[in-house]
């Protein structure tokens, strides 16, 4: 029975899928929110797409590279006016130069660091001042930045906890904020994380932060929903390969600062042969993901433009699927005996 369950596509599972929409005075309204996490295997087949997208203008954030830079320029493919956030762009990246270079009136990089709120919201004033008509509002507000790293809480600290919090729990916050008087006259996506719906090993500075994105987005999507603005939540699996979030350089430089300002006390207690280990298994973990993002993109773009957007996205393979409803649905000692080693 198990078995007849996972050699099905995913868009075939029983509660895949919570379809629910909106609309008011003939126009839909979406607030997407996304982030990364495992492989992808099985691909899921969307429906129900409405007109081209035409003029719509959608903010995406975090460009330079990975899903956010992918996003950009798909979503320009597909006819909408896209504004691109970029951390680096006046650094001159080479992401934001690689999209200038389209030359196209549809495609606009915009310097943003979500952890600034002086540039967000002179984000929001060249995004108003780009639109043909500012009343329309935003389409859709892609929240696609985000920083990762890894870590048992003992080897974590503060700084850390606090630096990831502020780019994707925070960033994600004063964004939305931002924006929603714009994104109320049209739409949006929220963009999160698998690690926000279950814990992981040396991940608690990412889960916090992802655990908080889909809190965020579900009050959102309360509150939101009486004004016709649909919030949805793609939950990526395993594209570290794919977003350039690691390279075997930077784990070694992590584990390098993390080892050197770990306090005495914890270095005697767990040794160093524990803590190579398990910087192993990061480079392990980080070999295994998914170089295609194609499924990401997908999922963003059918939150963009169905007719009735689901609540959820599970752009993920079969085994972290079904892991990821087994953490969620069955009590906590059943899970910590089959995944606790």
């Amino acid at each position: 029975m198990l078995a007849a369950r996972l050699s099905r596509p995913l868009s075939r599972l029983p509660g895949r899928g919570l379809n629910v929409s909106h609309r008011q005075d003939g126009a839909r309204h979406t607030l997407l929110s996304c982030s990364a996490s495992f492989p992808l295997v099985g691909r899921r087949t969307y429906a129900s797409n409405v007109d081209p997208a035409g003029s719509k203008a959608v903010l995406v954030t975090g460009c330079d590279s990975g899903f956010g830079f992918s996003l950009a320029k798909h979503l320009h493919s597909k006819g909408f006016l896209v504004f691109a956030g970029c951390l680096l762009k006046d650094k001159g990246d080479a992401g934001a130069k690689e999209l200038d270079s389209l030359n196209s009136d549809r495609l606009r990089t915009v310097q943003l660091n979500v952890c600034s709120s002086e540039e967000v919201e002179k984000a929001v004033e060249v995004v108003r001042a780009g639109l043909k008509d500012p009343e329309k509002g935003v389409w859709g507000l892609v929240n696609n930045a985000g920083i990762s790293t890894f870590g048992e809480v003992e080897f974590t600290s503060m700084e850390t906890y606090k630096e990831v919090a502020e780019v994707n729990l925070w960033g994600t916050v004063r964004v939305t904020k931002s924006f929603l008087p714009l994104v109320r006259r049209a739409k949006g996506v929220v963009i999160s994380s698998m690690l926000g719906r279950m814990a992981n090993p040396a991940r608690s500075p990412y889960c916090i932060t992802k655990f908080g994105v889909e809190a965020f987005s579900d009050c959102l999507r309360y509150e939101m929903h009486p004004l016709g603005v649909k919030v949805s939540v793609v939950e990526p699996g395993n594209f570290i390969a794919a977003t350039s979030l690691y390279s075997p350089e930077r784990i070694q430089a992590i584990a390098r600062k993390m080892w050197d300002e770990l306090p005495e006390v914890v270095r005697q207690d767990y040794g160093r042969k524990y803590f190579d280990e398990k910087i192993a298994k990061m480079e392990t973990y980080c070999n295994s993901g998914s170089t295609d993002t194609t499924p990401v993109i997908d999922a963003v773009t059918h939150a963009l433009t169905a007719a009735t957007p689901h609540t959820r996205y599970h752009p993920m393979d079969y085994y972290w699927w079904l892991r990821m409803q087994v953490m969620t649905h069955l009590p906590g000692a059943i899970s910590d005996r089959i995944y606790i080693h």
